[in-house]
């Protein structure tokens, strides 16, 4: 079969496609680099293109019409031209410069009886010296300018005795103040454009800021989240295993024993591990993650006993004391207190001697939850990396609580105050 030759884009109407022309930036023209914009040949390129200009309009005679013509060669009027022309080029490098010998040759274009070659340029002298120079420069313009536009006039009719000198505020008007008002709207909309951009930039740089502390405080607490829900499991199971392989000649009831605490930890973490990992894989919202969001949050600080009773099981004594009416808590408040109680516990199992003491107060605003155990002499325990204790205290300080861990006389003590 032959190719079609009326191709056309998917979804496209016949009929309906609108033929355009193509453009000078379709085929591939572009200004050079050394043409861009804020560069110096583009300066260099102006001065002379105003140059140009200016010799045109001197070639053909024309004049500003001030009044006056004294008798010179009229190749004298270049001289100002030539310099006004240098100004524009200084117009981005040397702003103050540029002003000043542009002012310079006006003046002495004036006494010269003014050409409007030399009139029409030095109006850009003045635009970009608003757009380009310091605040103080094109505000001081501005005043100069209006000041001119009304004392000229005024001036001239005094000395003339003649209205028509009104004229002269009019050619003021236009060859000063119409380019200086010019250069201040448009130097007016770029700081604004500009301060905007820093405005957005610094908005931007906050986003990012809120997006990675956002970040590193969910990181901080599914660690925290993790630590206490695997790390008494696995405590518990290398404890019972050490004992196992390090104590020599156990019978079969206390191997059976031992085996069965590993076992029932081992058993308990990975459904902990599982439940949370579930968590984290579905998305928040209505569903099966808002049941699993529900059991992960599940503890109480009422429901310690499971805690304690699980410390018996693997070896430590353990007396609990409740102090006060137990009362509903807060989400928050309650699993804060369960987790530090159970990492308490697990410190306790790994670093202790053997028997420890919680204490849980139910106090008007606040309730106290207080751990305290022997330390093990010689401290031949399980290492520890400290995560357990930082996990505690910022489980508190984002409660606006209180977290307190010290050793006194032998003995380790935990006291947090969650309110």
């Amino acid at each position: 079969m032959g190719r079609s030759t009326d191709a056309r884009p998917v979804g496209v109407v016949p009929g309906s496609e609108v033929r355009r022309r193509p453009v000078w930036c379709d085929r591939g023209v572009r200004v050079p680099a050394w043409l861009g914009s804020g560069t110096a040949g583009r300066d260099l390129m102006l001065a002379g293109l105003s140059l140009a200009g200016g010799l045109v309009l001197h070639g053909l005679g024309l004049r500003a019409g001030v009044g006056w013509y004294p008798v010179v060669p009229r190749a004298v009027f270049l001289v100002p031209l030539v310099v006004v022309c240098v100004a524009v080029g200084l117009r981005r490098v040397a702003t103050r410069t540029g002003l000043t010998l542009g002012t310079a040759a006006i003046f002495g274009d004036l006494l010269l009886g003014g050409s409007l070659a030399t009139s029409l340029v030095y109006t850009q002298v003045l635009y970009d010296s608003c757009v380009y120079g310091s605040t103080r420069l094109w505000r001081r313009l501005l005043r100069v300018t209006v000041v001119l536009t009304v004392v000229v006039p005024v001036v001239g009719v005094a000395l003339l005795r003649d209205w028509r000198a009104v004229a002269l505020g009019v050619l003021v008007a236009l060859v000063g103040l119409l380019p200086v008002l010019t250069g201040t709207t448009v130097r007016q909309y770029r700081d604004q454009a500009a301060a905007e951009r820093i405005r957005a930039e610094q908005t931007a740089r906050l986003v990012e800021w809120d997006r990675r502390q956002a970040v590193g405080a969910e990181r901080s607490r599914m660690a925290r989240e993790l630590h206490d829900v695997i790390a008494n499991h696995l405590s518990a199971v290398a404890i019972h295993a050490t004992a196992a392989l390090s104590v020599p000649g156990l019978d079969r009831a206390q191997v059976d024993s031992a085996l069965r605490v590993i076992r029932e930890n081992s058993v308990q973490g990975l459904a902990e591990m599982r439940q949370m990992i579930g968590l984290l894989r579905e998305p928040a919202g209505d569903g099966p993650g808002t049941d699993l969001a529900e059991e992960a949050t599940r503890a109480r600080l009422s429901e310690v006993d499971v805690l304690v009773t699980r410390a018996r099981a693997a070896g430590l004594a353990v007396r609990d004391r409740v102090d006060g009416v137990p009362r509903p808590l807060p989400v928050a408040v309650d699993l804060a207190g369960y987790r530090i109680v159970q990492e308490s516990l697990t410190n306790a199992l790994k670093h202790g001697a053997g028997e420890t003491t919680l204490e849980i107060a139910y106090r008007p605003g606040v309730v106290v939850v207080t751990v305290t155990n022997p330390v093990r002499a010689g401290r031949d325990g399980l290492a520890g990396a400290g995560a357990g204790l930082i996990g505690m205290r910022e489980r508190a300080v984002l409660l606006d609580g209180t977290f307190a861990a010290d050793e006194v006389d032998g003995t380790w003590r935990i006291r947090a105050e969650l309110p």
